[in-house]
C-alpha cells in the first residue's frame, strides 16, 4: 500500500486484508450507560501496528498505515461504539415494519404482534433472559409508530385485526408494567386502549424540558405538525442527550425517540426540516470564514455505503487540485446501515479526524491542500449525542435529511452544497434547505445506495424504485451574476438523469467494497495513481459533472470539465493533495 500512497513507486503485488491480527485492548470495555456521550475534548487516539498479510510479512508501520486500538479497519461495522448496548432484535424487526410512512408501513400479523408484546412485557418485568432488553428508546419508537398508525394513517396501514386482538389481550398487563411516559405514548388521549385511559391525558412530564416535549408530542402522535420554534425549542431543551447525569437529562429517551420517529412518519413539513437543519448552527459559535474563491459542502448520507465504492473523498482531492475547495462532513459510524464513511477512511490512512471548524478553515486555505473533513462530533456535539438512540429507533429520523445540509465553515467566495438522496420526494426538501442556507448553487444526486457517487453502469442495471440512479436536480446562479445579486428568483434550475455513456464512458459494473474500508481506500488510491478502470471513471465523472452542474469556472463545457478532472489525476496532483491533507491535518494548530 506504500506505493499506492507514493506515485513514484511501482505497485506491489495485490494486498490481501483477509488476515488481521489485533491485540486485545484493555481500554475496549463497554461504557456503563446505554448511549455514551462523547467527551467534549476527546483524548488523542493511541495507535498501534496492525499486521496485514501481503506478499511478504509487513507491518502497517512499514507501509505507513496505522490503526486504532481494537478496531479492525477491514470492516465498517467495527467502528461502532462498543459501549452502546445492542437493541432487542425482535422489537427492532417490528419497528422496521411499523415505524415508517403512511404507504410503506406493513402491519404485523397477530402471531408477530403477540411475540413483540410478550417480549416487551417480559423485558419490563425483568424476565427476558434470552435476548437483549427492550430499551426505553425502542419502547418509545414502537408505540409511537403504533399510535400514529391508529390515529392518522390510511386504512390499509392502520392496525390489522391481528394487531388489535393481540393488543387487547396484552394491554391489561402492559399498562401496569410500563412506565407512565410509555403509556402516554401508546395512548395519549386515553381513547385507543381502554384500560388505563386516564394516564395519557394526565401525563405532563417530570421537568420543564419534558413538559415542552410532551406538549409537542401530543400533536405529533395525532398525526399533526409543529411550527419552526416548537421543533427548535424541543430539540434545544433535551440535547445533548446525556444519561450519565440524571439530574441534567433534559428528557427521557422514550419521549425523544417517539418524537423523532413520529415526525418522520408524519412526513416533515418544510418548516420542521428547517428547524432540524438550523437548530444547532450556533452551538459552538459562528462558523469561521475561509478566504477561498469557492467552497463546495458535501453532504453524503452519514450512515455510509455497505455495497459499492464510495468516491467522494477522492473526488474532493481531484477538485481541490484545480481550485475548487471542498468541505466534507460526517461521522465515523452511523445507523441504520453502519457503512463505510469518509471518517473511517481518513482515520485508517492516518489523518486527524478530530479537527475543529477553525482547523478545517486553515486546511481549506492551504494552497497545497484545499479540502477538509469535519466530524459531527466536533462541530455539532448535541446531534452527535443521538447516535446510540438512533440505532434503537431503527428507521432514519428527520436528522438524516437535515444533517446533510450543513456549513461548518463559510467562504468569502461562492458556496455550493451537494447532497445525496434515495427516496423520491426528498430531493425538493433538500434543495429547499440549500436555498435557505443562502448558497449560490445546490445539487442533489441519487447516486448508488443513495450516496453521491454517480455510476457508469448501463441504465438497465441501474433500475431502482422511484427516480433512476444518476438523477440530478438543482439550481445555480446565472452566468455572470454577482454573489450579492443571487436570490431565490434569479437562480437557474435543472433536473435530469446523467447517462455516463453520453460523455464517453464505457459501461462498467461498480466495484464492490461490501463494508471493507481498506478495499474502498485501495480502489480510490489506485485510481488517483492514474490506473484506468471503473473507480477511475467514477471519480472523473463525479468531479467533472459536479463542476459543470454547479456552474464552476472553467466547466461551462462538460467535456472540458471531464478532461480537467482526468488531468488532475494523471498528473499526480490529486494524489498529492490527498497525501498533503493526511500530513497537514496532523500538524494544523
Amino acid at each position: 500500500m506504500n506505493s499506492l500512497l507514493n506515485p513514484h513507486h511501482p505497485p506491489p503485488l495485490p494486498v490481501s486484508i483477509s488476515t488481521v491480527h489485533l491485540r486485545p485492548s484493555p481500554t475496549n470495555r463497554p461504557l456503563p450507560h446505554l448511549f455514551p456521550v462523547p467527551h467534549p475534548n476527546p483524548p488523542v487516539t493511541r495507535w498501534r501496528p496492525l499486521m496485514v498479510k501481503t506478499s511478504a510479512t509487513t507491518t502497517t508501520d512499514e507501509l505507513g498505515w496505522r490503526e486504532a486500538e481494537g478496531v479492525n479497519p477491514a470492516v465498517s461495522t467495527s467502528y461502532r461504539n462498543p459501549g452502546i448496548r445492542r437493541p432487542n432484535q425482535t422489537v427492532l424487526d417490528a419497528q422496521a415494519r411499523v415505524c415508517t410512512g403512511p404507504t410503506q408501513t406493513r402491519p404485523l400479523t397477530e402471531e408477530q404482534t403477540v411475540k413483540v408484546l410478550d417480549t416487551i412485557l417480559r423485558s419490563v418485568k425483568g424476565e427476558l433472559s434470552d435476548e437483549e432488553p427492550v430499551s426505553k428508546a425502542q419502547l418509545g419508537a414502537f408505540f409511537s409508530g403504533m399510535t400514529i398508525r391508529a390515529n392518522a394513517f390510511p386504512e390499509p396501514t392502520q392496525w390489522s385485526e391481528g394487531e388489535r386482538r393481540a393488543i387487547n389481550a396484552f394491554w391489561p398487563e402492559l399498562v401496569r408494567a410500563l412506565p407512565s411516559d410509555v403509556v402516554f405514548i401508546a395512548d395519549p388521549e386515553g381513547s385507543l386502549m381502554g384500560l388505563g385511559g386516564s394516564i395519557g391525558p394526565q401525563f405532563t412530564g417530570s421537568n420543564p424540558s419534558e413538559m415542552r416535549l410532551v406538549g409537542a408530542l401530543r400533536e405529533v402522535l395525532a398525526g399533526g405538525h409543529l411550527g419552526y420554534e416548537e421543533v427548535q425549542g424541543a430539540l434545544r431543551d433535551v440535547l445533548p442527550l446525556s444519561l450519565c447525569d440524571k439530574e441534567s437529562a433534559g428528557a427521557g429517551e422514550s419521549l425523544l425517540s417517539a418524537f423523532l420517529i413520529g415526525q418522520r412518519m408524519n412526513r416533515e413539513t418544510d418548516r420542521e426540516l428547517k428547524a432540524y437543519c438550523l437548530a444547532f448552527d450556533d452551538e459552538l459559535g459562528p462558523p469561521p470564514i475561509a478566504d477561498v474563491r469557492s467552497l463546495t459542502h458535501y453532504g453524503e448520507p452519514y450512515d455510509g455505503n455497505t455495497r459499492f465504492f464510495r468516491s467522494t473523498l477522492f473526488v474532493a482531492a481531484v477538485r481541490s487540485s484545480y481550485g475548487e475547495s471542498c468541505l466534507l462532513h460526517g461521522v465515523d459510524w452511523m445507523p441504520p446501515k453502519g457503512g463505510i464513511t469518509e471518517e473511517q477512511m481518513l482515520k485508517f490512512m492516518g489523518a486527524n479526524t478530530q479537527l475543529t471548524s477553525l482547523q478545517a478553515k486553515k486546511l481549506l486555505e492551504d494552497e497545497e491542500v484545499g479540502f477538509a473533513y469535519v466530524s459531527q462530533r466536533e462541530a455539532h456535539p448535541s446531534m452527535h449525542s443521538l447516535i446510540g438512540l438512533r440505532e434503537h429507533i431503527k428507521k432514519r429520523p428527520p436528522l438524516a435529511t437535515s444533517e446533510k445540509v450543513q456549513q461548518f465553515v463559510r467562504a468569502k467566495g461562492k458556496e455550493a452544497i451537494v447532497a445525496g438522496f434515495y427516496h423520491e420526494g426528498y430531493e425538493e426538501p433538500l434543495l429547499m434547505l440549500m436555498r435557505r442556507r443562502g448558497v449560490e448553487a445546490g445539487l442533489v444526486v441519487k447516486g448508488e445506495e443513495g450516496a453521491l457517487s454517480m455510476t457508469t453502469r448501463s441504465g438497465s442495471a441501474n433500475a431502482s424504485k422511484g427516480l433512476p440512479v444518476n438523477y440530478c436536480s438543482g439550481f445555480r446562479s446565472p452566468p455572470g451574476a454577482a454573489v450579492s445579486a443571487v436570490d431565490g428568483v434569479s437562480r437557474e434550475t435543472f433536473g435530469f438523469e446523467v447517462n455516463a455513456k453520453d460523455f464517453g464512458f464505457a459501461p462498467s459494473d461498480t466495484p464492490r467494497t461490501d463494508r471493507s474500508v481498506s478495499r474502498n481506500i485501495e480502489l480510490g488510491l489506485t485510481a488517483l495513481r492514474g490506473e484506468k478502470g471503473p473507480a477511475y471513471d467514477r471519480i472523473v465523472l463525479n468531479a467533472g459533472m459536479v463542476d459543470h452542474l454547479l456552474g464552476c469556472a472553467g466547466a461551462e463545457d462538460i467535456i472540458t470539465a471531464m478532461d480537467r478532472a482526468r488531468e488532475a489525476i494523471d498528473s499526480g496532483k490529486a494524489l498529492k493533495r490527498l497525501l498533503n491533507y493526511i500530513k497537514s491535518s496532523n500538524k494544523v494548530n
